[in-house]
């Protein structure tokens, strides 16, 4: 199972990952709905449970996700500034390029 962030999500994730409200939390990377062959994304802020699966990432963030569900495999983690701030989470290993 593996995760994408870019350089631009990594960026923020560490900063809210450094506050100290968020001391001792994981990122989380969930479905928040799915139809057809595609879902829409959310993300959190969690505090790990010994049950939960942790996939490692190249931006050295731990994220947790369902290995189970597979529209979640090749996930991308992105941090966009324009035209509106914020996270952006799609599945291009899915044909799942944005919103729609």
């Amino acid at each position: 199972m593996s995760v994408k962030i870019t350089r631009n999500a990594a960026k923020v994730i560490k900063r809210e990952l450094e506050k100290e409200e968020n001391k001792g939390l994981t990122l989380k990377v969930f479905i928040t709905h799915a139809h057809g062959d595609h879902a829409h994304y959310g993300l959190d802020l969690v505090k790990r449970s010994n049950n939960d699966q942790v996939v490692a990432t190249d931006k050295e963030i731990d994220v947790i996700i369902d290995l189970n569900e597979p529209l979640l495999e090749g996930v991308k983690i992105d941090y966009l500034y324009f035209p509106q701030e914020g996270f952006v989470i799609t599945n291009p290993s899915k044909g799942n390029h944005g919103d729609h």
